[in-house]
């Protein structure tokens, strides 16, 4: 990745992180809402964790997080006292419920996934 004027960074065929992030959310997300879309885009790109994440893994995971906190009970099972792993346990089926209407294909399991770094 290289550096446009003004400070932008690009990625693979010139584009900005934001094209190539977008592009990902697009083709792993086809029916994924505009508004859903640019808040799962601003996540993305303002997550340091995520900062040198190929586009396609940075936007996988800030989607899954995006819909956690956004569309299933996640945060108030932390608030309620579950620890992380069983608060994603309980909203397992919510969550690909979300990602499937959004039109993914691809499914969380019950495996632990890696701490890319956003605490989400």
């Amino acid at each position: 990745m290289g550096i446009r004027a003004g400070g932008r960074r690009e990625g693979r065929g010139g584009a900005t992180r934001r094209e190539a992030v977008a592009a990902a959310l697009t083709g792993l997300a086809p029916r994924l809402p505009a508004f859903e879309a640019g808040a799962a885009l601003d996540r993305a790109l303002a997550s340091p964790g995520l900062a040198r994440a190929a586009p396609e893994t940075a936007a996988w995971l800030a989607l899954t997080a995006y819909a956690r906190h956004g569309f299933t009970d996640y945060d108030t099972l932390l608030d309620d006292g579950y620890d992380r792993d069983s608060a994603r346990h309980f909203v397992l089926d919510d969550l690909n419920a979300v990602l499937t209407k959004w039109g993914v294909r691809r499914r969380i399991t019950g495996e632990p996934e890696p701490d890319d770094g956003t605490n989400a």
